[in-house]
């Protein structure tokens, strides 16, 4: 517990180096002094970045022309995905699934007859491509890999398309997202792909976004329900489609057996486990429900200036999907599952409400009780991180292991 609050420190202070040393240089330039992530960027990029006093060469994370603002953020971004990185490819039996993964890895290795993989191609062809690569079953390598890339595309995506970097990287760490990638790997990768997409959406790049989301799809294909639900987001919507979508949630939680067997067709692996009645209810989802609860009063606050940028538009209306899902749908088997696709842009849209208040104590006030509601998730996320839902605590590293563990044998 104590190791990651030690990372989670170090990171978000990596974050916010990269605010106060630029924003400092920006008031001394006569500037307002805005976030880190309010970086000169291009309108068409789709984000939510601005002039910040600093010149920029504009365009995204690795843009050709590196001024000295964009040469400190590289260096402490890649500091961040080292330490990120790191944690994730050095841990040893850290993650609920930890173990049935390594037996998928040998189930794809072994490539029998008798072997049945229920995982997607593409995450098929990449555990065989890095065994065979290997030599061996070098299941350390593989979980490696995916930690890098969700790490990579988690931090790209805030980096780029966040109003404030520190503070929606900081809402990353706080709010378990990071940690979570240490169990159902396949899952996060897809959403840290989502979260990237939202680009495309934006910037009316709905070709480039079902590729995309098509290529994700290879690795956990529930990422596809991002497909019909992104793209209703992103259109105006008149008075009406939200009661609309209400009354029609409220019908699917009224007829839960037809839409239980609808979802159990889609994913048949669930049928007779533990998760038909693991996790169900609104009493097991009344965290995700207290959130998406906690953002709309946070818009309420801010108010109609809040709603005049298009991507906090787009991901309020995100954020009402998850609500009906963690509400309408409880009953579904990992429904958070499907709610993560609509609540983690959260994290772009937190920061982008708080931007948008004029006032600076209002704002500082807000910031400071949104800082603080992060901070006591965290702390109960930490609490339950042990459970037997996600198991990501204690942490174990193979470095200090003699035995490497393997689905419950030891290997030397």
């Amino acid at each position: 517990m104590v190791f990651y609050f030690l990372i989670t420190a170090v990171t978000i202070a990596l974050a916010g180096l990269m605010d106060a040393v630029w924003t400092r240089t920006g008031q001394e330039a006569g500037s307002a002094g805005l976030c880190a992530g309010q970086a000169a960027e291009s309108v068409a990029s789709g984000n939510g970045r601005h002039a910040c006093g600093i010149s920029s060469s504009g365009g995204g994370l690795f843009s050709a022309g590196v001024s000295r603002r964009r040469a400190f953020d590289i260096v402490c971004l890649t500091a961040i995905f080292l330490i990120l990185t790191g944690v994730s490819a050095l841990r040893l039996e850290v993650g609920n699934d930890y173990g049935k993964y390594v037996e998928n890895f040998h189930e794809i290795w072994a490539g029998t007859d008798q072997a049945y993989v229920v995982t997607e191609a593409g995450f098929n062809f990449v555990v065989w491509l890095i065994y065979t690569i290997s030599g061996y079953e070098n299941y350390l390598l593989v979980f490696a890999v995916f930690g890098a890339v969700t790490a990579f595309l988690f931090l790209k995506a805030l980096y780029e398309q966040s109003d404030c970097f520190w503070q929606s990287f900081a809402m990353f760490m706080l709010l378990g997202v990071y940690f979570r990638t240490f169990t159902t790997v396949r899952y996060y990768l897809a959403l840290a792909a989502a979260l990237y997409g939202i680009r495309f959406v934006l910037r009316r790049q709905y070709g480039c976004f079902v590729i995309w989301i098509g290529i994700a799809a290879l690795f956990h294909k529930s990422v596809l329900m991002v497909l019909p639900l992104y793209l209703l987001a992103v259109l105006p919507w008149k008075k009406w489609i939200a009661p609309a979508l209400t009354v029609i949630g409220g019908i699917g939680f009224v007829f839960q057996r037809p839409l239980l067997n609808l979802a159990l067709t889609w994913y048949p692996t669930y049928r007779d486990t533990v998760y038909l009645s693991q996790d169900i209810g609104l009493k097991a989802n009344a965290s995700g429900i207290l959130r998406c609860v906690l953002v709309f009063m946070l818009a309420a606050v801010v108010g109609r200036c809040g709603m005049e940028k298009e991507q906090n538009r787009f991901c309020l209306k995100l954020n009402f999907f998850g609500l009906l899902f963690y509400t309408c749908g409880s009953f579904l088997p990992l429904v958070s599952r499907m709610s993560y696709y609509m609540i983690t842009p959260q994290l772009l849209l937190i920061p982008g409400l708080l931007g948008c208040v004029e006032n600076r104590k209002r704002k500082n006030i807000l910031t400071a009780l949104v800082g603080i509601v992060c901070l006591g998730y965290f702390l109960w996320f930490l609490k339950t991180a042990s459970g037997s839902g996600m198991r990501v605590l204690p942490y174990k590293t193979w470095i200090f292991t003699d035995k490497e563990w393997i689905n419950g044998a030891d290997f030397f």
